[in-house]
């Protein structure tokens, strides 16, 4: 039998549960930014003294990369949760990790108290960070996705999105105020602590928002039709993972090449600007932090506007307009900056993540249209965060050894432009996935990939 059709809540409801996702998002995004402003700008000092400027900067950025390598496993252990017990448990547990770990950020002593125990520590945390980013952001676009109805779903759906800038524009404000009213010394020796202690109110802000919400229609009446699968027949279900990989390979394969240029972009623009614009262009810290500042606010609105394009004209589309456009202008984007110029700085960030919201805005809805519902948190949180292992991970990282070896922006530019190539190849081979009903994917054991993400004539909900 085909499920039941899930009607979408009503209009107040649907903008209570799209709130509960865009706070948590950017509660964990200001945590995770925070870090990276912070891993460039004094981090490097703090934390690795004895090393040369530029290498303290690389081992500051190491430490940043290494938050990365945990979000495959958050992806992996809050995917199998969360697809067995649903969406907003985990999403409470996620918050208060990433919550606990920054706040503790703020309290760690630095390397001229403890010595090398202090680096080690913060890479500790930065562990914590990463494991609970990597299953936030699969659990928030679900519990949004899974409640709108499909013709409006990019839309809502690229609200949770603008946690993300959201968050930088959080992290890059409270910094960016901090370096404008206290001295080098002061901000160097307590100031930097302030915006990691501010998590804490954040973070019970987000709580008392997500816990008003209840768990995702589409998943409960998955739940309740596995169950009775399972009294029927008397099999044990699969485990998601397992599920994921037989049935959705191919969907997972391109969701981690869709997320190379969106990734790895980001990074560069928001994150290795800082490093850039203070050491090759010779601006000031806080001229760097204004201008990410204000694109960032750009950035924050574009991405409903673009959610809202995929509606009419498809999730691909709007992707590759993305990919190419960031590609496109990586070369005028260094150049910009080159001119030492405050104006040219913010023309070559904000239309950067003009583009970079192309991709971000519809990936919520295309990664959960590609996968069914009782494996959707574990396949659109696997594509998404392995792929940023080898890509948001490194990404300041290279852009600052290439830097360092070529004393040219030239190689970086060419680097997101590899990538970008990775990402247009990567949605040219995906199935447009606009207009689907979440509720009527179903694998089929004959069919894998994104073919099995099509619905059959008589497709049940898993």
């Amino acid at each position: 039998m085909a499920a039941p059709a899930t009607a979408p809540p009503p209009p107040s409801d649907l903008r209570r549960i799209v709130a509960a996702s865009l706070v948590g998002t950017t509660v964990e995004w200001y945590d995770f930014f925070l870090y990276g402003s912070a891993a460039a700008l004094v981090f490097n000092k703090l934390f690795f003294p004895d090393s040369d400027p530029l290498v303290g900067t690389l081992l500051s950025f190491l430490t940043y990369a290494v938050g990365f390598a945990a979000r495959p496993v958050g992806a992996l252990v809050f995917g199998h949760y969360g697809d067995r017990l649903g969406r907003k448990k985990l999403l409470v547990l996620s918050l208060l990790m990433m919550g606990g770990a920054t706040f503790a950020i703020g309290l760690l002593p630095t390397h001229a108290t403890i010595g090398s125990a202090a680096p080690v520590l913060l890479t500790v945390l930065r562990l914590v960070q990463g494991f609970a980013l990597g299953g936030e952001w699969g659990g928030a676009v679900l519990l949004v996705s899974e409640h709108g109805d499909a013709e409006r779903r990019g839309f809502w759906a690229s609200w949770p999105q603008t946690g993300a800038p959201a968050g930088q524009l959080l992290a890059t404000g409270v910094l960016s105020a901090l370096t404008a009213l206290m001295s080098d010394s002061a901000f160097g020796a307590w100031g930097w602590r302030i915006p990691f202690l501010l998590s804490g109110v954040l973070v019970i802000l987000g709580l008392w928002i997500r816990l008003s919400v209840d768990e995702s229609p589409v998943f409960k009446a998955a739940l309740a039709q596995a169950e009775q699968r399972k009294a029927a027949d008397a099999q044990a279900e699969k485990m998601p993972l397992v599920a994921v990989l037989r049935h959705h390979w191919r969907d997972v394969l391109i969701a981690m090449g869709a997320r190379m240029a969106e990734n790895i972009s980001y990074y560069v623009i928001t994150a290795f600007i800082l490093v850039y614009a203070t050491t090759s262009a010779e601006l000031s810290k806080q001229t760097a932090l204004n201008a990410v500042l204000i694109a960032s606010a750009v950035h924050f609105a574009v991405i409903p506007l673009w959610g809202a394009l995929s509606d009419r004209v498809g999730r691909r589309p709007v992707y590759l307009v993305g990919a190419i456009g960031v590609a496109l202008w990586m070369f005028p984007f260094f150049a910009l900056i080159d001119t030492s110029s405050f104006g040219s700085l913010l023309l070559a960030v904000t239309v950067g993540l003009i583009f970079h919201g192309a991709m971000y805005a519809p990936q919520a809805a295309f990664f959960a249209e590609m996968f069914a519902t009782r494996m959707r948190y574990s396949g659109a949180s696997i594509g998404a965060q392995f792929s940023s292992v080898a890509a948001g991970a490194p990404a300041p990282l290279i852009a600052t050894a290439l830097l360092a070896d070529f004393g040219s922006s030239t190689p970086i530019s060419l680097y997101v432009i590899a990538a970008a190539l990775v990402t247009v190849l990567a949605i040219v081979c995906a199935k447009e996935t606009r207009s689907r009903d979440l509720a009527d994917i179903e694998p089929d054991a004959g069919r894998q990939g994104a073919d099995a993400a099509t619905p059959p004539v008589d497709a049940r909900s898993v």
